[in-house]
């Protein structure tokens, strides 16, 4: 059975200078071994939150335990020095002046000079970068700098990993690829991580568990799958799924909206809502008569991306595959499985 390496209960940091507190009575366990992904818009708390994780910043109330220790309470604070996590910044943070093996070797202390050296070969071995032992941080490109840093943090075999927006700042290539390798490395070395981002795919892909941040608050907390296909807000259906959102008014098992009639299941007493659905789940087919139009028609590569007008001028979006490709103006009937559909309570 898999064993809880990190512990926040209740944990509220409010800045002097803020109304509302940037972290609000946020409360999760990480498992051993499982990779969590703070997701969420800039300014939602999940840069704090990792730094008081780190020690460096001071909660207001609330507890933090790793390992099973207390680091962190109203009246205990271990400094980050001495909570064996590793730290992985968004701008690398290597040390100019020192090559390779000498950037990841900065952070093991108390062992031989031969077992630095064993450590080293085996991390730089772990992050794909054998052969660059000698090289200095100007002369890698901004993906091998990113393993570099990587490599240090994982050196001392740290409990956690810490990781904030590390793949911000490389062009999008680069990030796809790297972002499947950090996950790898990772599992490799069985480490524990979480992982800040903004980015939906990003959290999706790298993480086994995701926790969605809005203004200090920990929306919810799930696989990246329960995220995805269970949202349990709209922020969260919105942000992670950017689905689209139709206002809809209960007529018996029916929900009417301004383009058709929708059966769905609904586990709340109210009349009005918002039916969410998610781009890829409408079904579009052209109707003479049809109340929607197709305003504009993107080509992603294996799909199109749709932009419809209803007829109020809301907008919609919708995903479908390359094999039918619909001509702008096209009015349209709209379709949806039922299963693929929530109602969000008015």
């Amino acid at each position: 059975m898999q064993q809880a390496i990190l512990h926040l209960q209740n944990v509220t940091k409010q800045f002097s200078e803020s109304t509302y507190p940037a972290v609000d009575n946020v409360s999760l366990t990480l498992q051993q071994g499982d990779v969590l992904g703070l997701l969420g818009p800039s300014g939602c708390g999940k840069t704090t939150l990792l730094r008081m994780i780190a020690g460096f910043e001071r909660l207001e109330s609330g507890t933090i335990e790793i390992g099973g220790q207390v680091v962190c309470n109203t009246s205990k604070y271990i400094p980050a020095e001495q909570r064996d996590i590793g730290v992985v910044f968004q701008d690398y943070a290597l040390f100019p002046h020192l090559n390779v093996a000498e950037n990841v070797a900065f952070g093991l202390r108390n062992i031989s000079k031969q077992q630095i050296q064993k450590r080293v070969a085996e991390v730089i071995e772990l992050v794909s970068l054998k052969g660059l032992e000698k090289r200095y941080p100007y002369e890698l490109s901004g993906g091998q700098q990113q393993r570099v840093a990587l490599a240090r943090a994982l050196a001392p075999q740290p409990q956690i990993m810490l990781l904030d927006e590390p793949l911000s700042n490389l062009d999008i290539q680069v990030r796809l690829r790297l972002r499947e390798e950090v996950r790898e490395i990772l599992k490799a070395a069985g480490t524990s991580a979480i992982f800040v981002t903004h980015d939906q795919e990003e959290a999706l892909a790298i993480s086994d568990i995701v926790g969605v941040m809005q203004q200090g608050h920990l929306e919810q907390l799930g696989t990246p799958e329960e995220i995805y296909t269970h949202p349990a807000s709209r922020f969260v259906a919105e942000f992670v799924t950017q689905a689209n959102f139709l206002p809809a008014r209960r007529q018996g098992n029916l929900w009417e909206t301004e383009v058709g009639s929708f059966e769905i299941p609904v586990h709340h007493n109210n009349d009005t809502g918002e039916i969410m659905i998610r781009q890829e789940d409408l079904i579009l087919k052209p109707t003479t008569d049809a109340p929607v139009v197709i305003r504009t028609r993107r080509f992603l590569g294996r799909e199109y991306q749709y932009c419809l007008q209803t007829p109020s001028g809301k907008e919609l979006h919708a995903r479908t595959m390359t094999n039918t490709a619909l001509p702008v103006g096209t009015k349209v009937q709209i379709s949806i499985a039922s299963d693929a559909v929530k109602v969000f309570p008015g």
